[in-house]
């Protein structure tokens, strides 16, 4: 036999060779002469190759070549298997061959070692079909072997039963590490925990055990059928010492008592380890309970930048063990080797997998991608790292493949690292070092960048003072700060409370280390004493969860953002004092000052929402309700940077609300028609449809603004729901309505998503929730009031059916269109206006010479009223007036038929925007609508002008009064 390969080395060719002649003397004419009849010329060359490139394979191939003779005859050698051959051969061999248990699972692993080495080695096999054969290889030695051993204790023992459940009870082996993402390499062991769903007994009449006791010996069983290193080899070395307590812990853990392990004393690496657990047998129901109850202690619900710190602890001790042991040669553990890989994928898991679902995945390839996606690395660095996991992985391979050891070090040997530089594909064992040198520096350049510690500032003394008991005004004038009293008080206050005083260790020395860095952020803003302030309460917010203190010590840049908004808006400063799990947002300073449009912000909330579970209500109102909170802010925070104009800003926060009232319906509907089908309809829509009034219909929303919705449907009419439950049409819809409004106005962690106003609705708070179109239309035409026809002029459609929608604007249309007595529409705009000063908002005891921007005389009210009672006068003339629901638009629409005087619709338009822009500042101030008098008042001047004028024949005698205009 000879290589034909012009890339084969003469040497490894000659030695393979000489391999194969010891091999034909050692079995004989008539083996030789079997092998040598299914040899075709292709498998022939991978043969001359595997010989040097594994001396185990060689060694397999020697020994037993009846397995070898069965590879060739059934062609196993040049085709994959498929994922449930393994389990199912493996079933028919033991039940064929009765008790010889440990023969036939080393002969089985043998049989396919030889076939996964070979097609590694030979190029046949990817990278991931090598780890995933490997790994479905361990399941099926698993899970067949625990099959065998259970059924000869039951026989001894009796059947495990649940104490409160009382059914029989199965033993769940969580794979752990590589084996649970099925990455597990050619040579390694495998990482186990075993668990069992409840304590209970055996149903053994007389001697009993305990399930504990009974699950110990299945579990020792299981190890011995596995490791145990017989005439035949093993099978897969067993490693339990990630279960509770390690070595010295229980073999066998029932859930409750695995679960109050990690919730009362798991640590760090034990959230790492358990991030690739997966259970591999068992009863998939219970298997399904054990992660639940797992997973709030891998994933934390907040961003938890803290496991960085720990990583960096972990990788430093790692750092120390390769030096200890000489293990710089390591692709696993030495610089730039898998373990870094790993490390990035699991901190962005541990940092972000609570609140990004995506991320709860186990391959490590997937959680990258799910990073690129997610904006946690960019695509390119995700490229380079895959690039380079694949190449380390194939190094382990071309390692542990050659003599089935375990171990990652590059070999020593000239005539090894030869065969190694063949198997990756390289000429020479220089030219292999130098790629693989180039992916080590790629992965430890992406690894320090990540967990390096953030840059120092230069110690001083005056650090050391600025949180220590000795902390006092001259420290904080030495810092720039100038109210010293009164920031010093705060800082003292904070100091002594029993939240401070009571903190853990970790906690203490985080807080140690975070407020002399806030302190000298808030020295270098323009008003030191006021940011400091804003700031604290956020501080005291989260001291029992240190790790936002961690997000912003591990990232200086945050911090600085974090000042800045604050000291810029008390607003800003309370919405994440409360909601503390947005400081993730300034993370990403780009983003922060990037509000999206429409089209984008419906697909990122697709792409959140498509992580979710359907079924789970309550994640997909928490993913909604921080969508808004993060967007909000981003608005916000435009804002008072100067980057986005009023109208801008309205424009963001109402495509805001209406994304999230298309989710909140979709999801309102998937639940409604899962209980009870959907309801009979002509078309495939919904049949139903929300409108916007106020200041959602005109597109004019602000921060704390509410939507006022009104909730039509058209129906067939008796018409009932399709589902097994079945309820008629109109009982569908009002709880399709309520659910709606459920799902919107609910206080979760993050607050309710919007509060709700439906008293614009037909009939008010006594109509019903949902209406007709057919009732919707009649109430219109024949019981409307002119202050419900003022307030159609603000409506539109937001969500929902667009059928239904065009059926309702034709109704708004037709309405508004209607020829009316503008006398007597005059005198009703104007009597609704003076009702509206005798508003609450308008008698609040304001001080002498104060302007009230909304209710006041020349106010914002003015100019929504003269341009409500335009559309009713002369839309009947004038179609084009019922277009738009938005006040500058139909100013506008005024200006361009010649109803308003050119000049009138420009000022209007300019106190209306100047009023509007100052109301959104003094809301991210936290005050009220109210300025001095001496403000505006040109605009109010002619605001009261443009009134005056419009219903001169009604007020003649109306007085301007901007004196007292309130």
């Amino acid at each position: 036999m000879s290589s034909s390969g012009s890339s084969f080395p003469q040497a490894l060719s000659e030695e393979s060779q000489q391999v194969w002649n010891r091999i034909q003397d050692f079995w004989g004419a008539d083996t030789s002469r079997a092998v040598e009849k299914l040899l075709d010329e292709k498998t022939a060359e991978q043969l001359s190759h595997i010989l040097v490139y594994s001396p185990f394979v060689a060694d397999l191939i020697r020994r037993k070549p009846d397995i070898f003779l069965q590879l060739l005859h059934r062609n196993q050698l040049s085709k994959p298997m498929g994922e449930l051959d393994y389990s199912s051969t493996l079933g028919g061999l033991l039940e064929e061959a009765g008790s010889e248990l440990s023969f036939v699972l080393r002969r089985f692993r043998a049989y396919h070692m030889l076939r996964i080495v070979w097609r590694d080695l030979c190029r046949l096999a990817d990278t991931l079909e090598t780890v995933r054969d490997t790994s479905l290889l361990a399941e099926a030695c698993i899970a067949q072997a625990l099959l065998s051993v259970q059924l000869e204790l039951e026989e001894r023992f009796g059947r495990p039963i649940g104490r409160e459940s009382g059914s029989h009870q199965q033993l769940i082996v969580l794979a752990m590490g590589k084996l649970g993402a099925r990455e597990l390499n050619v040579s390694s062991d495998i990482d186990l925990i075993f668990a069992y769903p409840e304590a209970g007994e055996t149903d053994h009449a007389t001697k009993p055990l305990s399930n504990e006791q009974y699950f110990v010996k299945v579990g020792q069983a299981l190890i011995v059928a596995l490791d145990q290193n017989t005439v035949d080899g093993f099978v897969f070395r067993v490693d339990m010492r990630l279960r509770p307590y390690g070595d010295s812990g229980a073999l066998a853990h029932n859930f409750s008592s695995l679960e109050q392990y990690y919730q009362m004393q798991g640590r760090d690496w034990e959230r790492y380890a358990l991030i690739k657990a997966r259970p591999v047998t068992g009863d998939p129901d219970q298997a399904a309970i054990l992660m639940g109850s797992l997973r709030p202690f891998i994933y934390r619900r907040y961003i938890d930048f803290g496991v960085i710190e720990s990583l960096r602890g972990m990788k430093q001790m790692i750092n120390a063990e390769v030096r200890r042991r000489g293990l710089e040669r390591d692709v696993k553990l030495g610089h730039g080797g898998i373990r870094e890989v790993e490390f990035i994928a699991q901190c962005f898991q541990l940092i972000r997998g609570g609140r990004d679902l995506g991320l709860q995945q186990r391959e490590l390839l997937s959680v990258l991608s799910e990073c690129a996606n997610l904006g946690c690395l960019p695509s390119e660095v995700v490229e380079q790292l895959r690039s380079a996991y694949l190449f380390l992985r194939d190094s382990e391979h071309a390692i542990q493949g050659y003599e089935d050891r375990q171990s990652q070090a590059l070999p020593e040997g000239e005539f090894a690292q030869a065969a190694m530089a063949s198997t990756m594909g390289f000429i020479c064992w220089k030219d292999y070092l130098t790629a693989l040198s180039h992916h080590r520096d790629t992965v430890s350049s992406h690894f320090r960048e990540l967990i390096a510690a953030p840059d120092e500032h230069d110690s001083n003394d005056l650090d050391l003072l600025l949180w220590s008991e000795t902390l006092n005004g001259e420290h904080l004038s030495d810092l720039g700060f100038k109210d010293i009293n009164s920031s010093l008080s705060l800082l003292q206050s904070l100091q002594s409370s029993p939240t401070v005083m009571t903190l853990q260790t970790e906690g203490k020395k985080r807080l140690e280390d975070f407020m002399p860095q806030l302190m000298g952020h808030c020295a270098s803003a323009p008003n030191p004493d006021l940011s400091l302030e804003r700031v604290l309460p956020l501080v005291a917010a989260v001291l029992r969860r240190s790790a936002y203190l961690a997000l912003l010590l591990e990232n200086p840049q945050a911090l600085r953002e974090l000042v800045v908004l604050c000291g810029a808006s008390p607003w800003i400063a309370e919405q994440l004092a409360k909601n503390p799990v947005l400081l993730d947002e300034l993370l990403d300073r780009a983003n922060l000052y990037t509000a999206p449009d429409k089209s984008l912000l419906q697909q990122e909330l697709r792409q959140q929402v498509a992580r979710l579970n359907e079924d789970d209500l309550e994640a997909q109102m928490d993913a909604l309700r921080y969508f808004k909170a993060s967007h909000v802010l981003r608005v916000a925070a435009s804002e008072v940077e100067g980057r986005l104009p009023l109208m801008q800003v309205s424009d963001k926060l109402t495509w805001i609300a209406e994304v999230i009232l298309e989710q909140v319906l979709a999801v309102a509907w998937a639940d409604m028609s899962a209980k009870y089908g959907e309801p009979q309809r002509e078309g495939s829509a919904s049949g139903f449809a929300i409108f916007g009034y106020g200041k959602f219909g005109g597109i004019e929303l602000s921060y704390g603004s509410d939507l006022d919705l009104v909730f039509v449907y058209d129906t067939v009419r008796g018409g009932v729901t399709s589902g097994e439950r079945s309820i008629d049409n109109t009982m569908f819809y009002t709880r399709l309505g309520q659910k709606v409004i459920h799902i919107l106005d609910t206080r979760m962690a993050l607050g309710h998503l919007y509060e709700v106003d439906m008293r614009l609705r037909p009939s008010g708070d006594s109509g019903m929730l949902v209406t007709t179109t057919q009732a919707f239309d009649s109430y219109q035409r024949e019981s409307a009031w002119t202050w419900e026809h003022q307030a159609l002029v603000r409506a539109r459609w937001v969500a929902g059916d667009p059928e239904v929608a065009q059926r309702v604007e034709f109704v708004r249309h037709e309405v508004l269109s209607r020829a009316r007595d503008e006398e007597a529409l005059a005198r009703d705009v104007i009597q609704m206006r003076d009702k509206m000063r005798g508003h609450p908002m308008a008698d609040e005891d304001l001080q002498s010479g104060e302007f009230h921007l909304k209710q006041g005389a020349g106010g914002i009210v003015d100019i929504e009223f003269m341009v409500q009672y335009a559309v009713l006068a002369w839309s009947h003339r004038v179609g084009g007036l019922t277009q738009w629901s938005d006040n500058v638009r139909i100013l506008e629409t005024l200006c361009q038929e010649g109803l308003f005087d050119p000049q009138v619709c420009d000022v209007l338009t300019q106190a209306y925007i100047a009023y509007r822009s100052a109301a959104h500042q003094l809301s991210l101030q936290q005050q009220p609508d109210v300025v001095a008098a001496g403000e505006y008042m040109q605009h109010r001047s002619v605001v009261r002008a443009a009134w005056m004028k419009l219903f001169a024949a009604i007020e003649p005698e109306h007085k301007t009064d901007l004196d007292n205009p309130n």
